[in-house]
């Protein structure tokens, strides 16, 4: 029997509804860049797997939105005959609304799902919004997974360095002074900084799924499901008030008569102001004051970040040794070793580690070709060789118990032609112009960006991605408010920020290449900031033009690899000792010989 298509089942039941289309984002009530199989939604419809994109389905064509990291691979994934796609930013979905609907189209949107800001763009597009609570998907998605329901537990506070009664005051002490009653918390990083617990709703993000409503007396609700509390005792959860997660929006409207209630516009979904608005609230918009005090590590974080990158760097190192030695020799026996080989054993190597727990995001191991999908994964239809006569790339980091970590290096293990010995040498170049940057206190991510840019903009070349990200504290590998990128971020960089360096270029279908280190920021001259960095692995040199290299990027390119050899050579195996001196012999000897 002939199975109706999910997008075919879609279009029906907006038939039925007297829905001109609807509104299917990447995304869950808390706004997680990775998304649980049962809130997946977007796979469901399109099989697009990335992790930031979102569909209009019309009665008549389908359109998916995605950001540049993804424009190579959703062509790869979506049916082109079921879905146009479009860019996520610069084309995005309500200006094309606005620009290709008649007014009044009926449009429908899970307001959970939706969050503020979003909500107002759309409002402006001339369509009639409608919200829909009752998640309309589960009608059409037969043997759907169950919804996450992950252990929660405790982080020490001799790893987090504040005790979460002192947070509770902090963040009360930011409510007094914004003149705000509660602050409504949807974010799940945010929700297990404040508390001190770690949770695991979803695999590589240490974050329970729930919501809290904090009172400027730092009093707490924690909306929760009870059973993911068995792994916590008592004594954790003095002082806060447990309510069942389903009860989360009916209690804003509850609380919300006479009250101030803050919310952030960009994460709080609009479900959140709906039910303050029923209630009779008035709504602070405002971000989330937690979001930057869990971006400015204390010296607790900071000392956990340094020794995570040690075991790190450890893994790597024992990694890359074994793979420069057996690329060649496996390519010369005809097995050669692929993309799911490779990133097994790195994780082999990092399980050795006495604090690893877990990888912190799905490695990219790429090579030739795929690598030219930023964000690409390996499967076994797409599993490539790893050989000798192009690039292969890997990006991953692991999650320990007193850090996360995210490094990315692109590998050469034989000759590669001058077309991609001159980009590799363009991205290393901004990645060393960056690194090696001094730059005012308080300067913004967006006013560093172009540093990173500026050797690739001089070959006419530029990557559609961002230069760097913030790092959770053993919590999410994208933690806001940090980033550099062209888009304006209005956040001051400060010393205990954590953010990383990672330039790139990609050409489609031929290769991709990405650099990147975990820095922090510190003080360095009075009223200014330089990058010291976390990621301890040697970078590859061997397909760098040399001569395009000056002094000083020859130089910092040695004062690392010494750290790097120095910290490391005590602690990798006797196996990979000698790669790692050879992989951080002084660049000055080689450029001589």
């Amino acid at each position: 029997m002939q199975r109706t298509s999910p997008l075919s089942a879609l279009r029906n039941l907006l038939k039925e509804r007297e829905l001109d289309g609807i509104l299917i984002p990447r995304a869950d009530a808390h706004q997680s860049e990775d998304c649980a199989p049962h809130d997946n939604k977007l796979e469901f419809i399109s099989g697009f797997t990335g992790t930031a994109g979102l569909a209009l389905i019309l009665a008549d064509r389908a359109l998916l939105f995605v950001d540049g990291r993804y424009q190579v691979q959703a062509r790869h994934q979506v049916n082109a005959e079921d879905f146009a796609i479009h860019h996520l930013h610069d084309e995005p979905v309500h200006l094309w609304l606005r620009d290709n609907l008649p007014a009044g189209k009926r449009i429908a949107f899970e307001p959970l799902l939706i969050v503020n800001s979003q909500y107002e763009n759309l409002r402006a597009s001339g369509c009639d919004l409608v919200a829909v609570n009752d998640d309309p998907l589960n009608e059409i998605w037969p043997h759907r997974p169950c919804a996450p329901c992950g252990l929660i537990t405790a982080m020490p506070e001799a790893v987090s360095g504040e005790s979460t009664a002192a947070k509770r005051q902090r963040v009360a002490a930011a409510l007094t002074k914004a003149g705000a009653d509660y602050l409504a918390l949807t974010l799940p990083d945010n929700i297990a900084w404040l508390l001190n617990v770690r949770g695991s709703d979803i695999a590589m993000n240490p974050v329970p799924h729930s919501f809290a409503l904090v009172k400027n007396d730092g009093s707490i609700e924690w909306f929760v499901a009870p059973e993911k509390l068995r792994g916590l005792d008592s004594q954790m959860l003095e002082g806060i008030t447990l309510s069942d997660k389903a009860a989360f929006l009916s209690r804003c409207e509850q609380i919300a008569a006479g009250k101030r209630i803050l919310l952030d516009g960009d994460y709080a979904p609009v479900a959140v102001r709906f039910a303050v608005e029923r209630g009779g609230g008035d709504i602070l918009w405002q971000a989330d004051p937690i979001t930057l005090m869990k971006a400015n590590k204390n010296e607790t974080e900071l000392a956990g970040f340094r020794a995570s990158h040690v075991e790190d760097g450890t893994a790597w190192v024992n990694f890359l040794a074994w793979l420069n030695h057996q690329v060649p020799l496996r390519e010369a026996a005809g097995n050669p070793i692929s993309e799911l080989e490779a990133q097994e054993k790195q994780l082999e190597f990092r399980k050795q580690g006495n604090n690893f727990q877990q990888l912190s995001f799905s490695t990219i191991s790429a090579a030739g070709s795929n690598a030219a999908m930023c964000h690409y994964h390996s499967s076994p239809e797409t599993n490539h060789a790893i050989t000798r006569d192009g690039f292969y790339l890997n990006d991953s980091g692991g999650q320990y118990t007193n850090g996360t970590t995210d490094a990315t290096r692109t590998l050469c293990f034989g000759t590669v032609d001058a077309q991609r010995r001159l980009h590799y040498t363009a991205v290393l170049k901004g990645f060393l112009a960056l690194i090696s940057l001094q730059f005012p206190q308080g300067t913004q991510g967006h006013q560093l960006d172009a540093f990173a840019r500026r050797p690739l903009w001089e070959l006419g070349l530029d990557y559609d991605h961002g230069t760097g990200h913030g790092v959770g504290h053993n919590l999410l590998i994208h933690e806001n408010p940090h980033r550099m990128a062209k888009k304006v971020n209005p956040w001051p960089m400060l010393p205990g920020n954590i953010i990383t360096i990672e330039p790139g270029y990609y050409l489609d279908a031929s290769h991709g290449i990405r650099i990147e280190n975990q820095v922090e920021v510190v003080a360095s001259r009075p009223g200014f900031c330089k990058f010291a960095s976390l990621t301890l692995i040697p970078i590859d040199l061997s397909a760098v033009e040399l001569s395009l290299l000056g002094e000083q990027e020859i130089a910092w390119l040695d004062d690392y690899h010494q750290w790097v050899r120095d910290t490391l050579s005590p602690r990798v195996s006797s196996e990979a000792r000698p790669w790692l001196f050879e992989a951080t012999a002084p660049l000055r000897t080689r450029k001589a010989g």
